[in-house]
């Protein structure tokens, strides 16, 4: 799982071919033992968890990347590695 970002001690991954599970476009940001799958569309958690400061700052980051975000996702399902991305 390529790693696209970091920043402030968060990690944030795209599995490739990782469209089956929530058929969304999403990320992995994990902080510290805290792992959580969210949406690019809305910044939402669809699975796991984050502390609330460290989800405000994933979140905030994917809206100035939304962009770069969609593109990268078009290339992990397809099987590509994504592009790295700027931090926040």
């Amino acid at each position: 799982m390529p790693i696209i970002s970091m920043f402030y001690g968060i990690i944030i991954r795209m599995f490739l071919i990782d469209n089956k599970h929530h058929h969304l476009p999403h990320i992995h940001a994990k902080y510290a033992e805290f792992e959580a799958s969210i949406s690019i569309e809305d910044g939402e958690i669809l699975a796991g968890e984050l502390p609330r400061k460290q989800l405000r700052l994933v979140q905030a980051w994917m809206e100035l990347r939304r962009d770069e975000l969609m593109a990268d996702w078009e290339l992990a399902v397809s099987g590509e590695n994504p592009y790295k991305i700027a931090p926040l």
